[in-house]
């Protein structure tokens, strides 16, 4: 498939005036590479599973009420991906990547019944923010094997439409707001920080500043606590967003 329909809707894209040719736009280059379906969520702390977050989607018919019925949102791989993943992945890898979950067999069902309804494979584009994942496009249908070119330049696309949709929406300015941060950090917790975005352990950090591995952890616990980050790499990826390192 030649990629120049995805370079010419990047171009078209800033050119919408509404949400209706935005989404026409849209499927005029998903169609072409068997990419029926598609979401575009934007991402809420409070409502994750809220349909109010939705800026615009199409899926198989009955395929979201399904979806939300069987419980899917608490097994599904993308779902579990976005959580971790900072650039786009596809369906199937999410799947692998997931193979010694607990819930392997209830995620295997729903791949199953995804794919019945014509959901055979598919990638996702996470859109990152200033504060962390501000949302997702999903681009799915038939099995397409995209190559790292087309795939580079879909994510170029998922983050234009999406960003397209939020000014046509007017909500743009509001989520580029730089986040402030609710509490201080003390000088040796941004030392930790700088190491550990350095790819140091925490045996490395201590040696570097002189103090016990155990004090490192204790730090790091206390980082992920104020940053509100899941892991070590979390407290790191937040920290790059804040502006705390570069």
């Amino acid at each position: 498939m030649s990629i120049q329909l995805i370079v010419q809707f990047l171009v078209l894209v800033e050119e919408t005036k509404t949400e209706a040719e935005l989404i026409a736009q849209l499927e005029s280059v998903l169609k072409p590479y068997g990419f029926e379906y598609y979401s575009i969520r934007l991402h809420s702390r409070q409502h994750q599973n809220s349909g109010h977050d939705v800026l615009a989607a199409h899926w198989p018919e009955d395929w979201e009420e399904n979806y939300a019925s069987r419980r899917y949102p608490i097994v599904d791989p993308t779902v579990r991906m976005l959580g971790i993943a900072q650039r786009p992945f596809r369906w199937r890898d999410a799947v692998l990547k997931l193979k010694t979950d607990p819930n392997r067999a209830r995620m295997q069902r729903m791949m199953q019944d995804a794919a019945r309804n014509g959901l055979l494979d598919g990638y996702t584009f996470p859109v990152q923010g200033r504060n962390g994942l501000l949302g997702h496009v999903t681009i799915c249908g038939k099995v397409v094997d995209l190559s790292p070119a087309e795939v580079a330049l879909f994510d170029a696309a998922a983050r234009k439409v999406f960003w397209r949709f939020l000014e046509l929406r007017e909500r743009s300015e509001e989520l580029e707001a730089v986040p402030q941060l609710e509490t201080r950090l003390t000088r040796r917790e941004m030392e930790v920080i700088v190491l550990l975005a350095d790819g140091l352990t925490s045996n490395e950090i201590a040696k570097a500043l002189e103090i016990s591995s155990h004090t490192v952890d204790w730090y790091i616990n206390g980082l992920q606590e104020k940053l509100k980050a899941k892991n070590r790499q979390h407290v790191v990826a937040s920290a790059f967003r804040l502006g705390l390192t570069t």
